[in-house]
C-alpha cells in the first residue's frame, strides 16, 4: 500500500491513493487525520458485520456505529479510550450480531488493533432495534 499526500494553499491536504483516489484530509470541510483514524476504526469494524451477515443482509433495514474517543492530554494525543454502539435494525439475530463485532475486535479488524495495541480501551455495544 503506498500514496501521498500534498498541500496545497486552497484546499489544505489532499491524499492520493495508488489506484487514483482523492481525498481531502485537514480542511475547512473535511476531517483532521486523527478523525479519520476513528471513523477507519468503525468502518473497519462495520465492514466487518455487514460482511458476516453476507447471507441475511437482505434483512437488514439499517446498520450504523456511533463513536466516541478520549485522547490524551499530553502530546502524542493518541486515543486512550474507544466506545462504540452498534444499532442494528432488522431481522438478524443478535446473537450473531454479537458475535460478528466481537470477532471483528479480536481478529479482523486491523485499524482497531492498532488502536487498542497502542493502549486504548476499546468497549462496545448493541441495540438491536
Amino acid at each position: 500500500m503506498n500514496g501521498e499526500v500534498s498541500w496545497t494553499s486552497d484546499t489544505g491536504y489532499i491524499g492520493t491513493t495508488s489506484g487514483g483516489k482523492k481525498f481531502e484530509i485537514y480542511g475547512k470541510n473535511s476531517p483532521s487525520p486523527m478523525e479519520m483514524v476513528l471513523h477507519a476504526h468503525a468502518a473497519c469494524s462495520l465492514i466487518d458485520v455487514k460482511d458476516g451477515l453476507k447471507h441475511r443482509i437482505d434483512n437488514v433495514d439499517y446498520l450504523t456505529v456511533e463513536i466516541n474517543s478520549e485522547r490524551a492530554n499530553e502530546s502524542p494525543k493518541v486515543f486512550t479510550s474507544v466506545v462504540m454502539k452498534y444499532i442494528v435494525k432488522g431481522e438478524v439475530p443478535e446473537k450473531l450480531v454479537s458475535r460478528l463485532i466481537e470477532s471483528s475486535h479480536e481478529k479482523f479488524c486491523s485499524v482497531g488493533k492498532m488502536i487498542t495495541r497502542s493502549g486504548a480501551t476499546l468497549e462496545w455495544s448493541l441495540e438491536m432495534l
